[in-house]
């Protein structure tokens, strides 16, 4: 299959006899049943559909895959099984399901064996779909690279849960996501247990070091922001425990303690005295997790969530006949 002929948003994404079913219809060439499961995950079918077509138009470059072209009869069909290669959480599956629904002249069958957030062992199948062989193999790469990436943000963070299991803290994200794949990677955040910070600059306000340089003042910056957008939660960033009780006495929802030490976020806590949330940042590894959490800050802030998580291997294995 060629660039050019991917489906276009109102062709269907699967067949008539896909395991997906029938369902309420969306503005997208996905299966409605896998875009109804999409939405209820908290992802929109539509941008799901975009990065799959992305993705997919990246690697055909206008053209075909020429291998499979070459190598396997146009006819010829098979049953592919995405594997684990390796033990983590996974997160993705209905994502890489779209990705090669798209590329699926003709209807295929799809088995799904696990769903995203279930932790898996090494040579576990997680999907298996049946369709024509070229299609499988033209989509295989694509789909993989989604969800290894997805997986592996899925399986850092709850690494980081359970390191924060029992402290009453959670584990958050930041905006240091892949650009067109936030929503996606927050997602597999929240399939590996942890929690989402804001998804885009107008949702919450966080007053950093250049606003407060812009503003004249820590306090000051946040009035300011109180003021224009007094519907809106606001977090501010402090660098030092003297800089909390202005912040605290404007009336701030949230505090970010940037790059303090545990002894400095014990006297944060103790000043707060729960008075506004906590959210430590800057510096956090997972060997220092649990010491940081039990401090008494209620978030962790970790951008290596999203910006650094290796991949969790997974592959698709055609079954011999």
């Amino acid at each position: 299959m060629s660039h050019d002929e991917l489906p276009l948003a109102d062709a269907a994404g699967c067949g008539d006899g896909c395991a997906c079913g029938d369902g309420e219809a969306y503005e997208t060439g996905l299966d409605p049943a896998l875009a109804a499961l999409l939405e209820e995950a908290g992802l929109d079918p539509v941008e799901v559909e975009d990065v799959a077509m992305m993705a997919l138009s990246e690697d055909l470059a206008g053209g075909e895959d020429v291998t499979s072209v070459a190598t396997v009869p146009a006819d010829a069909v098979a049953t592919a099984d995405f594997t684990a290669r390796q033990a983590g959480v996974v997160a993705g599956l209905r994502v890489a399901e779209a990705v090669v629904s798209l590329v699926c002249e003709d209807e295929f069958e799809v088995e799904r064996h696990v769903e995203d957030g279930a932790r898996v062992e090494a040579g576990q199948v997680l999907l298996s779909v049946r369709s024509r062989t070229r299609d499988l193999l033209t989509a295989e790469r694509s789909a993989l690279n989604l969800l290894c990436h997805l997986s592996g943000v899925a399986t850092a963070t709850a690494a980081w849960a359970h390191a924060l299991a029992g402290t009453g803290a959670t584990v958050r994200d930041t905006r240091k996501t892949t650009p067109g794949l936030r929503a996606l990677e927050k997602y597999a955040v929240r399939c590996g247990g942890g929690a989402n910070h804001r998804m885009a600059l107008s949702d919450a306000a966080l007053v950093k070091d250049n606003h407060v340089v812009a503003a004249g003042g820590v306090a000051e910056a946040f009035k300011a922001v109180r003021a224009a957008y007094p519907e809106l939660p606001v977090e501010v960033e402090v660098d030092t425990v003297e800089q909390i009780a202005p912040v605290l006495e404007a009336g701030a929802d949230l505090i970010l303690l940037d790059n303090f030490p545990v002894t400095e976020l014990r006297r944060a806590v103790e000043l707060v005295a729960g008075r506004a949330k906590l959210e430590a940042s800057g510096g956090l590894t997972l060997a220092t997790a649990r010491e940081v959490a039990e401090t008494g800050v209620d978030y962790l802030a970790v951008g290596a969530l999203t910006h650094s998580s290796p991949i969790l291997d997974i592959g698709l294995d055609l079954r011999s006949s």
